[in-house]
């Protein structure tokens, strides 16, 4: 039993479970599976308490039973007690000082990353002003390696997303084509196939195969299709660089998507097996989104925040290249509006960065979202100051096939130009070599393109 005392009134809160929903900033799915505070007086009584929380309690009271869920057996069985000493006698308060501490830095971060849980990192980060996020994360430095580099310091990648809602071969070749040429591309690209059939994603990996070898372009590139669908592929030899899959905080959750840990350990080393890297060897690519878990009744209780948190444990399990929070994408039921979108993406940043994970965003909304593309320069703009590894770059920020709003082409423009940021040095080599940027990183004319001139 954890209790506060304000104004003569004493609140008091169950267990660590209920503790951290309690102290979560207000969100719609909280409210929705009644595990919000009921009022900020409530709220701010949670945090004060989870401040006097100390770390070592983490390790003692799971949110999740341990006999109930294979990722709780995860985040215990695999937490790294060395790294952990250098904080152990800290509390979640202490936590959040020493993070933001000048002497704190990126070295020391990835250093104590494998000893934080995700619920460590989930309580910490509710104790955190938007500013607080940003200027940790800042401070955080995960790359990673595939065809290029990515994550490395004063640069800023896209995922290319030529997604078509028939998956013609023309309209997706169209779009990365639009793509490459505003410098889109670096972190992969990335189709969301209509349909998973093995045929159909065949087509898609031969076509940007086809043109990423014919431009020899130094990239990666994914049809994120369901993972048994690429574990098929990989064992018939098609051409695939990166494993994808959706992934959550709980067995039950994952259960939906009809995955596991030990189906993801055999995609995983099946995708390592091709050897398709010659830079690095990270083959993995992941996505979550807060609300997840709670849309599929398999939250067990735990807040819709620290269930994706935990979502970050069996990514950093495999490695990863990429991991993309897309936190706008089920809707206003558990992100109302576009102020809770913005804290929520700023949340999975900082807590996928801590944790040692190379964070992206989808900085997106949908169309009944209480929230406009004002809404997400906003957040564009925080997540470049924050040092996101990569966001989305999508013709016209209007994705055809899944109908919501995310980020253009142009929109990474407009972030690299403003905060100084480059593209992976080995993708900003190639977009110089094509005619497309100059060696200060601007826009040549179409007409300089060396990479349309090999298309006439």
């Amino acid at each position: 039993m954890y209790r506060h005392t304000i104004h003569h009134r004493v609140y008091k809160f169950a267990d660590l479970k209920v503790l951290l929903g309690k102290a979560s900033p207000y969100r719609s799915g909280d409210e929705l599976a009644g595990l919000c505070a009921g009022g900020y007086e409530e709220r701010v009584a949670a945090q004060i308490t989870l401040a006097d929380v100390p770390l070592k309690n983490f390790l003692n009271e799971t949110v999740i039973p341990y006999e109930h869920d294979e990722i709780t057996r995860l985040i215990i069985d695999e937490h790294d007690t060395l790294a952990f000493s250098q904080i152990s006698h800290l509390t979640v308060g202490e936590l959040r000082d020493w993070l933001l501490s000048d002497e704190t830095d990126c070295r020391t971060l990835t250093a104590i990353a494998p000893g934080l849980t995700p619920e460590m990192v989930a309580a910490v980060s509710k104790l955190m002003r938007n500013q607080d996020l940003i200027a940790v994360a800042a401070k955080c430095g995960v790359v990673t390696r595939f065809r290029n580099t990515i994550g490395l310091k004063g640069h800023f990648s896209t995922r290319l997303q030529p997604n078509h809602p028939t998956d013609d071969p023309r309209g997706v070749a169209a779009s990365i084509i639009d793509g490459l040429l505003f410098g889109s591309g670096d972190a992969v690209i990335g189709i969301n196939p209509a349909t998973d059939s093995p045929a159909a994603v065949s087509n898609l990996l031969n076509l940007m195969d086809e043109l990423r070898y014919r431009f020899e372009i130094p990239t990666q590139t994914c049809v994120l299709s369901h993972i048994t669908t690429t574990l098929q592929l990989v064992n018939e030899g098609a051409p695939v660089d990166l494993c994808f899959q959706s992934i959550a905080g709980t067995e039950k959750a994952n259960a939906s998507f009809g995955v596991n840990l030990s189906l993801i350990e055999e995609a995983y080393q099946a995708t390592l097996s091709l050897k398709r890297g010659t830079v690095g060897n990270n083959v993995m690519y992941f996505e979550t989104g807060q609300g997840s878990a709670l849309s599929a009744n398999a939250h067990f209780g735990v807040d819709q925040q620290t269930c994706e948190v935990r979502a970050y444990a069996v990514a950093r399990k495999f490695k990863p290249l990429l991991v993309n929070t897309v936190v706008g994408f089920i809707g206003p039921e558990y992100l109302y509006d576009g102020k809770q979108i913005i804290r929520a993406a700023l949340e999975d940043h900082f807590c996928g960065k801590l944790l040692g994970l190379p964070m992206g965003v989808d900085v997106c909304y949908t169309n009944h979202a209480e929230a406009d593309q004002d809404d997400m320069d906003t957040l564009l703009t925080l997540l470049g100051v924050a040092g996101c590894n990569f966001v989305m770059g999508i013709p016209g920020s209007d994705d055809i096939m899944l109908n919501y709003q995310s980020t253009s082409f142009h929109d990474a423009l407009y972030l690299r130009k403003v905060l100084g940021l480059k593209p992976a040095p080995e993708f900003e080599q190639w977009l110089m070599r094509q005619g497309i940027v100059d060696e200060q990183g601007n826009m040549l004319p179409v007409r300089e393109h060396g990479l349309l001139e090999s298309l006439r």
